[in-house]
């Protein structure tokens, strides 16, 4: 059998081959890439992106690319404009290429279904809560991927903080088997509360609702226990806190007076308020606030009634200030009012018991021990057991209250005097003729007040508890608690030195996950399982979904180079080659620290990587071991894969190669030269219209005409408002004192002052750099007259002859219109300055010649045009030439 299975392999082995083929055929090669490196081969890896162009297409890897990154054939296609990317689950959703491109998986997990990253991969995040009923099972996940700073926990209490390339290069074998039971991001220092708060990616803790602090460790304000829920609605005060029970301990008041501005009194369903007896509303306003007429303020803020027959008593003492008809005040007790004995007509006093009717004294009610009439209704005073209300007489129950009221009967003042402030109900107990107000007492108080004692107060005394029934009255605790809340047998505190447990019995110890705190047994913080204080920084042992105890904290998890010791409960330091682990020693890693090895088995071996390709970071894994390249074997050749240009090559930049621009780039940049173009123009020619009016303006002044008054500067209108005043027409000599005083203007003349064109600054250069005195500039009118000289007489003017300007004007234009002679100008550069021009220079030949000609053609040209003109000097200053003039020859 042997000895054909030894003819048998070589055909399994060439099927097996064949087949691989044949697979690989049916998918077509792909160019893997990541930051430096490239390789054309066959693979199913998915992570990272895919980026496409016209040219082809690449798998990026996790990484940081820029323009700069090598190959050439990946700095092509993150550099063309026709690329586009395409992100695998958890790495964003990015379609643009901005570089640099920072390609990296979003805070969580993702796990794929084949080794190397490869297959349909999934994607879960960081939880937003903490969940400690997570339990996803891995059988069918063969390689992980985990975002920076992020770590998971495995049921077994592995806890990986680096990607895994194949699940069963883990120590611990197939990893099929186990589930992932928590995942958090460990950039959050200190540690988040296991309840409280989950650790973010910006490395904050993010509170749930009701917690607070720094890791989201107590409990906000008006929130209670473990999970930090909100107390009992409408209760002022619990017993808050991660701690705390969530009794409530003030008693929630339902319509207190306060909710309608209401003080001694019941707020009504309407909004309204019912007064207790003897109230009315305060000027200020609020509701019960003040005393009626007829009723005194106490010192202890009650209403009480004036005495039998007052109409008005003071505050505080009681003492009347105005009686009643029929009453006067008594002159031994001032809180009182006596009846007045009524007369006859005939002046005969009626007796106690009758009235005077007319001549002869009646008898009054059997209600009244006095009166004033016949009727009940006309008792001055009260019969005995009867008492006034509402002008009538009433009787009072066995408990002092009178008929038909809610007020009590006073036996002193003989009527129904009011309860106090606080009281919605009183009452004497066992009432007789004796009895007097200083056994009343309170049946009922408004809400806000409570029943203790016969009396309404602002809140129970220690040892006594708010009935639940009626929600005002004071009842005593149980007899083993010398506090209580909410219920009489609810301890806050308890007798014979026994402790409070936070149930609210009373114990001798207490339980586990308490502590002992003032006579009161405390519970632990949620992250301990038991403690010696309240913080989450005081555990003494831990619970077992965060075992591991440092400092006082209970943390799910040691530091990613340590691991967890089961034996002695503490964190140990993995293996050197380990940059985590599972257990102790060299075979227990999950991930290596040397980066260029890969994990085999638990181990970390060399890894050994094809070609020119490295270990990626963060993968775990060579280049090559993504990528599988045909290799010849034996007989058979590799099957060539197509030519991509760049793909070895290193990255060269050509700074001269610029992309090309769009039509409608150049379209804009047409229109903004063409913008540009017609704003000069049109600058141009304004600037050319400007100064054509102001030469017109100034033509027609000299013509005669009205100064210009548009188109000049500040300074013309000033001169002119100085000289002419306000609206009135130039004279001729406002007209010559205005062209003095005028700036030079370039048609009447040249431009004067310091600059003076090129020529005047080319002979004040000389005259400096010689040292002569500075000249005096003159100026020159139409060469065909006698030449006028212009001198400069002021600083911002000239002296000028106006109608010598004129006559120049008119003579110019007809000289324009006939034109010159070519003879003329010919015989003209031979032409010499005259005696008499001012310049000195001798006279010239043949000057009957050219005199003639003068007179025939209206000779009229310019000095400056003759070959043989003065110097520049004598035209600038006038000053005639100090030297023989420079001569042409002429032909005889």
């Amino acid at each position: 059998m042997f000895r054909n299975m030894r003819f048998l392999l070589p055909g399994i082995l060439a099927f097996l081959y064949t087949f691989i083929e044949l697979t690989n055929a049916q998918s077509p090669p792909i160019v893997v890439c990541a930051p430096g490196q490239c390789l054309q081969g066959y693979s199913n890896i998915t992570i990272g992106a895919t980026i496409s162009s016209s040219e082809t297409t690449l798998q990026l890897l996790p990484g940081q690319y820029t323009s700069t990154t090598n190959p050439q054939l990946l700095h092509d296609i993150l550099t063309s404009r026709t690329s586009s990317l395409s992100s695998s689950p958890g790495f964003g959703n990015a379609t643009n290429i901005n570089l640099p491109l920072d390609l990296a998986l979003d805070p969580g997990i993702a796990v794929f279904p084949q080794p190397l990253y490869a297959g349909q991969s999934a994607f879960a995040p960081l939880p937003t809560s903490p969940n400690s009923s997570l339990s996803t099972p891995l059988s069918t996940t063969r390689s992980i991927a985990l975002s920076s700073d992020t770590w998971i926990a495995l049921d077994n209490r592995v806890v990986l903080w680096d990607s895994v390339p194949d699940m069963r290069e883990l120590p611990f074998g197939n990893a099929s088997s186990l589930s992932l039971v928590a995942i958090q991001s460990s950039s959050c220092s200190p540690a988040c509360s296991s309840t409280g708060g989950v650790c973010s990616s910006s490395g904050t803790c993010a509170c749930l609702p009701g917690f607070t602090g720094a890791s989201c460790e107590t409990c906000a304000p008006g929130h209670f226990g473990a999970t930090c829920q909100s107390c009992e609605a409408g209760c002022t005060s619990c017993d808050e806190g991660i701690a705390g029970s969530g009794r409530c301990l003030d008693s929630p008041v339902k319509n207190a007076p306060a909710t309608c501005n209401c003080l001694n009194g019941v707020c009504g369903a309407n909004g309204e308020c019912a007064c207790n007896a003897g109230f009315v509303k305060a000027d200020n306003g609020t509701a019960c606030a003040k005393c009626d007429n007829g009723f005194f303020q106490t010192s202890s803020g009650d209403c009480k009634l004036c005495q039998l027959g007052c109409d008005r008593c003071a505050d505080g003492t009681g003492v009347c200030l105005a009686c009643k008809s029929g009453f006067t005040q008594d002159a031994n007790d001032r809180t009182k009012c006596t009846p007045v004995p009524t007369s006859t007509s005939s002046g005969t006093i009626c007796p106690q018991g009758s009235f005077a009717n007319g001549a002869t004294c009646s008898p009054c009610s059997p209600s009244c021990q006095s009166c004033t009439g016949g009727t009940s209704n006309d008792c001055s005073v009260c019969a005995p057991n009867t008492f006034a209300f509402n002008g009538g007489c009433v009787r009072a129950s066995a408990d002092g209250v009178c008929e038909g009221s809610s007020r009590i009967a006073d036996n002193n003042k003989g009527s129904c005097d009011a309860c106090p402030a606080k009281c919605s109900a009183c009452r004497i107990p066992n009432f007789d003729l004796a009895s007097t107000v200083g056994k009343l007492q309170c049946t009922a108080c408004i809400p806000g007040s409570f029943l203790s004692n016969g009396q309404c107060i602002e809140s129970c005394p220690a040892g006594t508890v708010v009935s639940s029934q009626d929600n005002f009255s004071c009842i005593p605790c149980d007899s083993s608690c010398t506090s209580c809340t909410g219920d009489p047998k609810f301890c806050l505190s308890c007798a014979n030195n026994q402790l409070a447990t936070s149930d609210g019995k009373c114990a001798q110890s207490c339980p586990s996950n308490t502590f002992s705190s003032s006579s009161t047994c405390t519970s632990c913080h949620p992250d301990c399982a038991s403690c010696s204080g309240g913080a989450f920084n005081q555990c003494s042992t831990c619970p077992p979904e965060r075992p591991v105890l440092a400092n006082g904290r209970c943390l799910p998890t040691c530091a990613k180079s340590q691991f967890l010791d089961p034996t002695s409960s503490t964190c140990q330091s993995c293996d050197s080659t380990c940059s985590s682990c599972s257990a102790a020693g060299p075979s227990s890693c999950l991930a290596c620290s040397d980066n260029t090895q890969v994990l085999r088995a638990g181990r970390c071996v060399a890894a050994n990587c094809n070609g020119s390709s490295t270990v990626l970071p963060g993968l775990g894994v060579c280049l090559s071991e993504l990528v599988s390249v045909p290799q010849p074997s034996g007989t058979n050749t590799a099957s060539p894969l197509p030519t991509i240009t760049g793909l070895d090559t290193p990255t060269v930049i050509n700074n001269s190669g610029r992309r090309a621009l769009e039509w409608w780039q150049i379209l804009l940049m047409a229109l903004g030269c063409a913008f540009i173009f017609l704003v000069i123009v049109w600058l141009f020619r304004r600037q050319a219209r400007k100064a054509r009016e102001k030469r017109t303006a100034a033509f027609a002044f000299v013509q005669g005409g009205v100064p210009p008054s548009t188109g000049t500067s500040w300074w013309w209108r000033l001169k002119r408002a100085i000289v002419w005043g306000h609206g009135a027409s130039p004279s001729t000599t406002q007209r010559n004192v205005l062209i003095r005083n005028s700036p030079p203007h370039p048609v009447t003349a040249p431009s004067g002052g310091s600059g003076g064109g090129w020529k005047w600054r080319l002979v004040r250069w000389g005259e400096k750099l010689f040292g002569h005195r500075r000249s005096q500039r003159v100026f020159y009118g139409a060469q065909s007259q006698p030449q006028r000289t212009y001198k400069i007489s002021e600083p911002f003017g000239m002296t000028r002859d106006v109608e010598s300007m004129r006559l120049q004007r008119l003579r110019a234009a007809e000289e324009a219109r006939r034109g010159e002679d070519d003879y003329d100008m010919l015989l003209g550069q031979y032409d010499y300055p005259r005696p008499g021009d001012g310049d000195g220079a001798p006279a010239a030949m043949n000057d009957s010649v050219t005199q003639t000609m003068k007179k025939g053609n209206n000779w009229n040209r310019s000095r400056d045009s003759l070959m043989s003109a003065p110097s520049i000097y004598s035209q600038m200053t006038g000053m005639p030439r100090k030297g023989p003039d420079p001569r042409i020859p002429v032909k005889s």
